[in-house]
């Protein structure tokens, strides 16, 4: 078993700044690509940033410029740096990632975190 907790979400005023953090745990052997996704109410989810487990991270043009995603190898752990949010950055910010559970299984499978809130307003 595999899971995604995501932290750090919460309320900002305009202008500010948040930290999401995404720790992953259980029986894990290699992790791939991770990102971090979000979904404003009544619309689908959207990419917001990813990064590959070596390699050019990616972000959605709405966040390029504002929005940092890094990861920790060593603690399986992915993290989002939110700067300069907007109140149309209010969503709820899920964390996924590809991970191969097995040494001896090449197979990979995708999970998702539960979400975490991040409201911006004044």
């Amino acid at each position: 078993q595999v899971q995604l907790v995501e932290s750090g979400g919460g309320l900002v005023q305009p202008g500010g700044s948040l930290r999401l953090s995404c720790a992953a745990s259980g029986t894990i052997f290699s992790i791939n690509a991770m990102a971090w996704y979000r979904q404003h109410p009544g619309k689908e989810r959207e990419l917001v940033a990813h990064i590959p487990s070596y390699g050019s991270t990616g972000y959605a043009d709405s966040v390029k410029g504002r929005f940092t995603i890094s990861r920790d190898n060593a603690k399986n752990t992915v993290y989002l740096q939110m700067s300069s949010l907007r109140p149309e950055d209010t969503a709820v910010y899920y964390c996924n990632a590809d991970i191969r559970t097995r040494s001896y299984s090449p197979q990979i499978y995708n999970y998702w975190g539960q979400g975490t809130q991040v409201t911006v307003s004044s």
